[in-house]
């Protein structure tokens, strides 16, 4: 591949970011609501039984006291900086299928439950390199995964509903739907389950490929675990990979720091 074939896909790579962006921000909380019931074991996820029926809600500054913290996580860097141009709440997160609202908001960082008690950050992993005009390090430069966190915390049984509303909204939304944000569109083509990490008391995993403007499409996947009544969310990127088509795998790393942080 030619350098100028190498500077197209990191253009298109870098607007690409910047669009997901806007529809996955990482904002400092939730101060709307969304509805689901149940529980459940399918579309990629795995449960346990309920444990949370007398279960209180922690408040948004309780959950930011349980973000991961720098040097919490060899190799990655921990942003929990709120930028005032993405979203901040799920009225800002709409689609087009009120089915696949639990989706958008899980990508958000947000509550896919009914819940005002959520907050979020990015995780991103260290570059080894920086760009250059040499064609490799150029590459290695945009081989960076960028994590969006959302933490979110219910009352009784809502955890366990916010959970099997993803795992719902997985099955019924796997035609595709439309997120807008902020005045911009994204266009989800297919949802599909995948592995979950098995972690936590349930956890649900699912990847979407999204319509990049003619660009492509990227394949991004998404990860959703509750611990008692906390439910945490991931969903990763990587720059290199959105331009591939292929997803880049949710950090087990930065999970398994987050939920020691639950326990």
């Amino acid at each position: 591949m030619k350098r100028s074939s190498r500077a197209r896909i990191g253009a298109t790579a870098t607007v690409s970011v910047l669009s997901l962006a806007l529809i996955t921000g990482c904002g400092g909380g939730s101060d709307d609501d969304s509805k689901g019931s149940g529980t459940s074991k399918e579309a990629g996820s795995s449960a346990s039984p309920s444990t949370t029926t007398a279960a209180k809600a922690l408040s948004a500054a309780a959950l930011k006291k349980l973000f991961l913290a720098k040097g919490d996580v060899a190799g990655y860097e921990v942003d929990t900086a709120v930028d005032g141009s993405l979203p901040k709440s799920k009225s800002e997160v709409k689609t087009d299928k009120t089915d696949c609202a639990p989706l958008a908001h899980a990508m958000a960082g947000l509550a896919p439950g009914g819940t005002d008690a959520s907050a979020s950050y990015t995780v991103t992993k260290t570059p080894t390199t920086t760009a250059s005009p040499d064609d490799a390090s150029f590459e290695d430069a945009l081989d960076v995964d960028v994590t969006f966190v959302g933490l979110s915390s219910y009352d009784g049984d809502g955890a366990e509903k916010a959970v099997k509303s993803v795992s719902d909204a997985i099955a019924a939304c796997s035609g595709g739907f439309t997120i807008s944000a902020q005045g911009e569109k994204q266009k989800v083509t297919k949802v599909a389950p995948v592995k979950a990490s098995g972690k936590g008391e349930e956890s649900v995993a699912f990847s979407v490929a999204s319509d990049m403007d003619g660009e492509g499409t990227a394949t991004l996947n998404t990860e959703v675990i509750r611990a008692g009544n906390t439910v945490s969310s991931y969903y990763t990127f990587n720059f290199s990979a959105l331009d591939s088509g292929k997803a880049a795998p949710v950090p087990a790393a930065v999970i398994d720091a987050q939920l020691a942080k639950l326990k």
